[in-house]
């Protein structure tokens, strides 16, 4: 019997899905899981383990049996996650020690400031591309073993395991047998050295960090061992694993310089394929590593947004004037466009080009007037004004031939047509959301399934993208710069004292 299928399995901020593709790449069955938020104090943000991995279990399972076919025809596993958090588990039993840190948690924020005062910003920057901030998993890692210094004892003698999550879930696929990571979650944790594809001695000791506990960094579409059997019937390989914006790019078919994506889910995150040259930014934008194949690292320039589709949560769940998603699309149009209310969703610090962890959201602009479509407006038109913020600073970075760019979007806000519309309006790029935006699950599948012969290699993949609906700018270049002005101001507004002297 010939394997004709790939599972994709993605464990994402707020849930865990199992996405069955067939041999032509297209989607035949999905499962989904929330996963519940602990949120332990303000800027706190936690996950449970043992429930991120169950749930990908569960999903796994229940893709299977949704689409009624025989595990035998599974040709491998793809794994792509939530990128920067933090999971460290004991080596014999593979019990968590610690709750999960997410990579929106912002507790490590002085400890950062204390590596910056001690002169290291420029040492982590040139060996990672990243920044010193609470966003990656280093110094997350740091907090956890300081805590208890029983902890820093085990790990220091091999008992303790550290991963983010697409280590920890593969850990737990294989039996334990297997500690491994990709090149482009180990990209993201401020320990990894993308000039020389290794773990970095002087960077772990800066954060006390045994390497010990470090996992074992693979190719994207390396081998990361068999399922156990009893999961699901028989073994499976693992052949493809990626951090989700990596694999995002991947399934966007981002494979040529220049070529940019934006992906629009919990948070916002804008890849722009650099090739082989990791760009050392100017604006406080992040070199990372963008996929890795037969040991070569090629690389993208990211801007990260924390909350894009969260503060359509935060409208639903904290608000509670809307009850699903869906509605703010016909609440933008009905809002007055004479109550000029601008939302800087700033609840975890603002990420790119920014970084400011210590600022909060604030709403500028409300009168008597405004109601619920006017705050829902201001919340999706955040998202494309932060976008601009990307754009604007990878332009002052590298080359970008604005005229004929074409941003390529992807996750759940992308099928909002009023926001991909107010996005091509305020950054004046044409703006392309492919046939399936699940591009992340689908980035997976295709390195699993391209590992094993099933997909076409990187040189056609992008015959595999195919267009959905292309936005166009109608806004002159007056009312664009107008209104951007008027958010860039609204940020000046939000931003702390510390950054805004900086930034003076």
């Amino acid at each position: 019997m010939t394997a004709k299928y790939v599972l994709s399995l993605d464990q994402g901020t707020t849930s865990s899905r199992a996405i069955l593709y067939d041999s032509q790449l297209q989607q035949v069955a999905v499962t989904q899981e929330e996963i519940t938020q602990v949120f332990p104090k303000p800027g706190w943000v936690e996950h449970d383990p043992l429930e991120l991995w169950s749930t990908i279990a569960a999903t796994a399972r229940g893709v299977i049996e949704r689409a009624g076919i025989d595990v035998a025809n599974i040709a491998s596993i793809g794994v792509t996650n939530q990128r920067e958090t933090v999971v460290v588990w004991d080596k014999n039993t593979g019990q968590p020690v610690h709750n999960a840190i997410v990579w929106q948690d912002r507790r490590t924020s002085a400890l950062c400031d204390d590596l910056r005062h001690d002169g290291l910003e420029d040492t982590f920057a040139n060996r990672t591309g990243l920044l010193l901030d609470p966003y990656f998993s280093g110094t997350k890692l740091k907090w956890l073993l300081d805590r208890n210094q029983s902890l820093r004892k085990r790990a220091k003698a091999g008992e303790l395991l550290f991963g983010t999550v697409d280590t920890w879930l593969v850990w737990n696929l294989t039996g334990g047998k297997v500690h491994s990571t990709d090149a482009t979650n180990a990209s993201r944790t401020l320990l990894y050295n993308t000039e020389t594809g290794e773990w970095d001695e002087e960077l772990c000791a800066h954060l006390g960090v045994p390497i010990a506990m470090l996992p074992e960094v693979l190719d994207c579409d390396g081998d990361f061992g068999r399922t156990r059997s009893d999961l699901f019937g028989r073994e499976i390989a693992i052949r493809g694993v990626a951090g989700d914006q990596q694999a995002a790019a991947i399934g966007q078919g981002c494979f040529e310089p220049g070529m940019i994506k934006s992906t629009y889910g919990t948070g916002c995150f804008a890849l722009l394929n650099t090739g082989d040259q990791r760009v050392k930014s100017t604006n406080r934008l992040l070199g990372t590593v963008a996929y890795q194949f037969n040991g070569k690292r090629r690389f993208a320039l990211e801007g990260s947004i924390f909350v894009a589709g969260a503060v359509v949560q935060w409208l639903r769940d904290g608000l509670q004037i809307i009850r699903s998603a869906s509605e703010t699309d016909g609440l933008a149009k009905r809002a007055d466009e004479t109550e000029n209310v601008i939302f800087v969703p700033a609840f975890t610090g603002l990420g790119a080009p920014y970084w400011d962890a210590e600022c909060r959201g604030a709403i500028y602009g409300l009168t008597r007037k405004t109601g619920p479509a006017e705050v829902s407006r201001a919340a999706l038109e955040s998202v494309g004004f932060q976008t601009r913020d990307l754009i604007e600073a990878m332009s002052k970075d590298v080359q970008i031939d604005r005229q004929n760019l074409v941003l390529r979007v992807d996750g759940g806000m992308s099928a909002n047509d009023w926001t991909m519309q107010f996005l091509s309006d305020v950054t004046g790029l044409n703006v392309a959301r492919p046939d399936d935006v699940e591009t992340t699950a689908k980035g997976a599948a295709w390195l699993a399934g391209q590992a094993v012969g099933l997909y076409p290699s990187m040189d056609d993949a992008g015959k595999l993208w195919k267009l959905d609906r292309g936005f166009h700018s109608n806004w002159s270049k007056q009312r664009r710069d107008r209104r951007y002005s008027e958010w860039k101001d609204a940020v000046w507004r939000t931003l702390s004292d510390t950054t805004r002297c900086h930034d003076s």
